[in-house]
């Protein structure tokens, strides 16, 4: 299984030639250096809330019309998409399949914002090695201590590096691939991954300071 990254929280999942996108978001595409077409080849899209940096309306439209992928959302993005004329597979907690990943739906609670509706949200592990929080750090995420890599957010207005190390030191997964992270000027986040490494490197954990344009991690 490949993970390539493509700005903010935006991932693709590659197994046995299917590809799976996590969240073609607004900031991906924001500033044109990710575009719909990167994308007309995946199989299937997962889209785990509604807010923008994580769903984009047009263009995810776009990468559905060049791709013919299937769509899977929770019962909130789902009646935005059927707007669209796209047509959602609704995901509900438990086991499911998607081509050849095993993938298990996990409703958790987004991290709160500042006069903002709390989102539903769907976190996943999927073919039980990779645990994909999304926006949450709730207790419950915890059972899955010890995971073999855990795609952690690590900036946002909803935290602090306080908080996300401390989730990341007691979940003690073996690597961990950051995202959340497509507002963040490059000398910025060099340096705050500079920082990131060496706390996790102090705890046993591979910290990877992935390239944020379709950079590849295998597991």
């Amino acid at each position: 299984m490949k993970i390539s990254k493509y700005l903010h929280s935006c991932l693709v999942f590659e197994q046995d030639g299917f590809k799976l996108l996590f969240d073609p978001g607004t900031f991906s595409f924001a500033e044109g250096i990710v575009t719909p077409d990167m994308f007309k080849e995946v199989d299937a899209v997962i889209i785990t809330h509604i807010h923008p940096d994580h769903f984009d309306p047009e263009n995810l439209k776009k990468v559905i019309e060049l791709s013919g992928a299937k769509l899977y959302t929770n019962k909130q993005v789902a009646a935005e998409t059927e707007k669209l004329g796209l047509h959602a597979e609704v995901i509900s907690e438990g086991d499911l399949s998607v081509g050849p990943f095993n993938l298990k739906a996990i409703s958790v609670i987004h991290e709160p914002l500042l006069d903002n509706p709390t989102p539903e949200m769907t976190a996943f592990v999927i073919n039980e090695k990779v645990l994909h929080p999304v926006d949450s750090f709730e207790e419950k995420l915890l059972e899955h201590k010890g995971i073999e890599l855990v795609i952690l957010p690590t900036m946002a207005p909803f935290c602090t590096e306080l908080k996300i190390a401390d989730f990341a030191d007691r979940l003690q997964p073996k690597r961990i691939l950051p995202v959340h992270d497509g507002f963040a000027k490059e000398f910025f986040l060099n340096q705050r991954y500079e920082n990131y490494a060496r706390h996790s490197d102090a705890k046993g954990i591979k910290f990877i300071n992935i390239k944020p344009i379709g950079e590849t991690v295998d597991v």
